[in-house]
Parts: structure tokens; sequence; C-alpha cells
């Protein structure tokens, strides 16, 4: 018999600006980033039964996905796992993931997910841990996963758990493409700090800008700093950002460690013929992933400081 089940939305997120100011004795990176969650989501289900479930630990995960595992190795099932054994849930757990957000793409799928089966579990068996409790339990899983709790618009420094509540950007039309291929993200951070003079995108100018409400201006002082790096290996990103340009985009570039590449766009109508170009595909770009968003706006207040 079924006791409860909850099901909740795991919205993606772009990287207006990411640089890379260090790199910490653990072999974590120092960032300094501005991260913007889309309406571009997947949704996590988690159901609390009273019987048997088929898996280990008590938890049996379903993906939609081919290749998707639903074991241990997802990290929606460790989520799972750590607040059971955190919290000392005993209930047997049911639960489903259905993704949308393109994987290995630098939008931090994987982290949303996790995200939204820790506050799956903490509403569902009543837990009353605050957004920044979540966030302690999120860093334990990946660096984005605090900033995937919190979502909005956010400063985020340290590994990525120093989050500082931005204005959100203005209106405009988003246009996500992915190239057919994905990117490691170790593998992209271990080439970066092999470089001799990497670019360093100006964060304060992008935090200013916001502050601002001047879209141009967030357009201008937007970068990445790996985007060199995923580029050299997929030359797809700028064929890409080539075409949305064309099609009059105000910026176009790479998101995360890549391979997606985002264009913000003023007019609709433009936006919607580059998707219709990307969605064509070609020989210089093959299969492409597009899709037409907008930014998810989050009320938070504050600076929320992670510990590890």
């Amino acid at each position: 018999m079924i006791m409860n089940r909850i099901q909740l939305k795991a919205f993606g997120k772009l990287n207006l600006g990411l640089d890379i100011t260090g790199k910490r004795p653990d072999g974590y990176h120092e960032l300094r980033m501005v991260m913007q969650t889309v309406k571009l989501y997947d949704t996590v289900m988690i159901e609390a039964v009273d019987g048997p479930v088929t898996g280990p630990d008590g938890i049996y995960l379903k993906v939609d996905k081919e290749g998707l595992p639903g074991d241990e190795t997802n990290i929606v099932y460790r989520a799972i796992k750590l607040m059971k054994d955190k919290y000392g849930i005993r209930s047997n757990i049911y639960s489903e993931l259905t993704k949308h957000i393109p994987m290995a793409a630098g939008m931090a799928g994987g982290s949303a997910d996790a995200a939204s089966a820790l506050m799956c579990m903490n509403y569902l068996f009543k837990l009353g841990l605050s957004k920044e409790e979540l966030c302690e339990c999120g860093l334990k899983l990946g660096a984005d996963v605090p900033f995937c709790i919190m979502r909005g618009t956010m400063l985020c420094e340290g590994i990525g758990e120093v989050m500082t509540p931005l204005r959100t950007p203005p209106y405009c039309h988003i246009l996500i493409a992915k190239p057919g291929v994905g990117a490691s993200t170790a593998a992209v951070y271990r080439e970066y700090d092999d470089l001799s003079d990497p670019y360093h995108p100006d964060i304060d100018a992008l935090v200013k800008a916001l502050g601002e409400n001047d879209l141009d201006a967030v357009a201008k002082a937007c970068g990445n700093t790996l985007e060199d790096v995923t580029a050299k290996h997929i030359p797809e990103i700028k064929t890409i950002e080539h075409i949305m340009y064309e099609g009059n985009a105000l910026l176009s570039m790479m998101t995360g460690s890549g391979p997606a590449v985002f264009g913000l766009f003023k007019d609709r109508e433009d936006a919607r013929r580059v998707y219709k170009k990307l969605r064509r595909g070609g020989p210089e770009m093959g299969r492409v992933e597009v899709y037409l968003t907008e930014w998810q706006k989050q009320r938070v207040s504050g600076r929320l400081n992670g510990r590890k």
C-alpha cells in the first residue's frame, strides 16, 4: 500500500560567468561564477512504500533514459540514501527520474536532480530542514547541488557553495543548444590547469550589470574561462555560437564545462528562427538538442556560506 509520494521539478542552470581563481590542496578549484536557473527541468518523484522494493538499501530508482544507471552510481540514488542514513528513515523508497535537461552538457542536470531528491525526502518525511541545512547535505554530493537547491541568480564562490543572491537578468528569450557529444568535467578542468595564460571574465562587471538591470551590459560582461578548452575538442560549440550571432543573438557562449551553448535574444522571432535552423542540424554540427526557455526566478535573501 502506498503511504505517500511527492514529485518536484529539477531546474537546470546556465553559467553567465565562470572564472577560476585558484586550486585548493584537496583538488577542488576556487571559483567565481554567476549561475542562473532556467525553466528547463527534469522531474524527480519519490514514494515511500511499506512493502519491499527491488534494489539494495531499500531504494529502487526508475530512469527513462537508455544508458542512465538506476543504481548507487546515480546521484539521485545517493541523495536518497544520504537522507535515509542521516535521518534514520526506514521506509523503502520507490523513485522515478524523468530527464529533459541535456546530459553531460554543463547544465548541472545531475546536481539539479539530486537537489530535488533531497527536497522530496525533506517534504515527504517532514524533516523540517531549512534550505541552508539541505545545502549542507547537498555539498556532500556535489559542488553545484547547493545552488540547485537555492536556485535563481547567484554569485557563487569558494567551490560554488558560498552564494550571494543577485538580481534576475532582464527578460529575454534563451536558446540552448547541445551538440550530440558530451564533455567530461574532470577532463576539462585537468586541461585547464595546464594552460599558461587562461582567459578570465570580469565577474565584477557582470554583477554590476545585473544590479543595473541592463541586458546589453549583462551580455557584454558574460564569459566562461573553460570555453576555449572544451571548444578545442568540440568545434561544434563555435559553429553553434556563430549561427546564434548570425541570428541576432546579443550573446552566445558555452555554459559550465560544456558543451551546451546558450544564446540571449531580445526578439522572440529571431530566437525561433535560429531554433528551427539548429534543429535541422548539418554536416558541421551533426544532431543538436535545442530548447527555447526563460529565466527561472527564486526569491532568497542574505549570504549563504556553505560548509563542507
